[in-house]
């Protein structure tokens, strides 16, 4: 996969600093065998029919971002990733860590650097009990960095306290993420119901989304090694999915991790209950066992959520939607415009 090519379409400039409100107002690019169409979110159940299954990641973003000050007196940043057996002990990535660094927080608890991860982040200890408790007060949303970029060219401030609620999706109920799973994004309530309505199942499945959904490839796709991030199936989503499946229906996954945890659950041609580690990297060639659909934004060049999307439209048939993208003036990346891809 020619990843560089995609890198070269300027898709930075068009980066969103905030998401369409409502939320369903947003450009929604429908690409198929029928070529490219324009449209809203909000016509999206156009595009759906009776029986059609929509599966949706129901994952809680929590405030992963703790500002800290190093031994020297100098700020630094540290990004929760997962916990470590203990509570005290947390994965997490910063750029400033040495072995031994204790940072401290305003509140006066700090964590210290114990040892390096493989995925080349640090083990943090805390000095409080729980750390997931002490971000949950003290933390904030951990927006993409290039969503404060986005706002400081165009002068607004980098963070905004509605961030906390616009960086969930509707469906978000578990908490454990440091990503939002951003095809959710342009769901409202009232989609939902109309679409429930129209008897289209939507459908929850749980990924919850770390370093390893964002972590840039370091070349090309199939030396790419994916990070594990935890992901479950309840019996509920399998029945849903598997009825749905065999009365004709489609499966429509919304985003990347969606896609990415039915395709792991997927035994002998069915969704399959469960829970584990998913470390599932899906780039071209690849052929879905479950997937009929896709609902998913404008990505990063060389992330793995644009290696999926390439997988399913195919590499020259996203990359001419790509361009047009670019040429009207589509909204990319996090907060930005949609993509249906069928």
């Amino acid at each position: 996969m020619n990843l560089d090519r995609f890198a070269a379409l300027g898709c930075e400039r068009l980066v969103a600093a905030s998401p369409a409100e409502p939320r369903d107002s947003a450009r929604l690019m429908v690409l198929s065998s029928g070529g490219i169409a324009h449209r809203f979110f909000r016509d999206l159940p156009q595009y759906l029919k009776k029986g059609d299954c929509l599966v949706v990641n129901d994952t809680r973003v929590f405030p992963a971002r703790l500002a800290g000050r190093k031994p020297g007196g100098g700020s630094t940043e540290i990004l929760l990733v997962r916990r470590c057996g203990a509570p005290d002990r947390w994965a997490a990535l910063c750029r400033d860590a040495r072995p031994g660094m204790k940072i401290t927080f305003e509140s006066g608890a700090h964590a210290e650097a114990v040892e390096r991860t493989p995925e080349g982040g640090w083990i943090f200890l805390f000095s409080v009990p729980d750390a997931l408790e002490f971000a949950r007060g003290h933390g904030r949303p951990p927006l993409p960095h290039y969503i404060a970029k986005a706002r400081k060219n165009s002068g607004a401030p980098p963070e905004s306290e509605t961030d906390k609620t616009r960086y969930q999706t509707v469906f978000a109920r578990e908490e454990g993420s440091i990503a939002a799973p951003t095809a959710g994004f342009h769901f409202t309530d009232g989609l939902c119901a109309g679409l429930k309505a129209a008897d289209v199942v939507i459908a929850p499945v749980t990924l919850h989304v770390g370093w390893g959904t964002f972590r840039p490839l370091s070349g090309a796709p199939e030396k790419h090694k994916m990070l594990p991030e935890y992901a479950s199936v309840s019996q509920q989503t399998a029945d849903a999915v598997n009825r749905a499946r065999a009365a004709g229906g489609r499966i429509i996954a919304v985003g990347t991790t969606s896609s990415r945890t039915l395709e792991t659950f997927c035994v002998d041609g069915g969704l399959s209950a469960g829970e584990g580690w998913a470390d599932l990297f899906i780039y071209p060639p690849y052929k879905f066992k479950l997937v009929d659909g896709l609902v998913t934004n404008f990505h990063v060049p060389g992330s793995t959520p644009l290696c999926m999307a390439a997988a399913l439209a195919g590499e020259d048939n996203l990359y001419a939607a790509y361009g047009e993208a670019v040429r009207l003036g589509y909204r990319f990346y996090s907060y930005g415009d949609a993509m249906l891809i069928l």
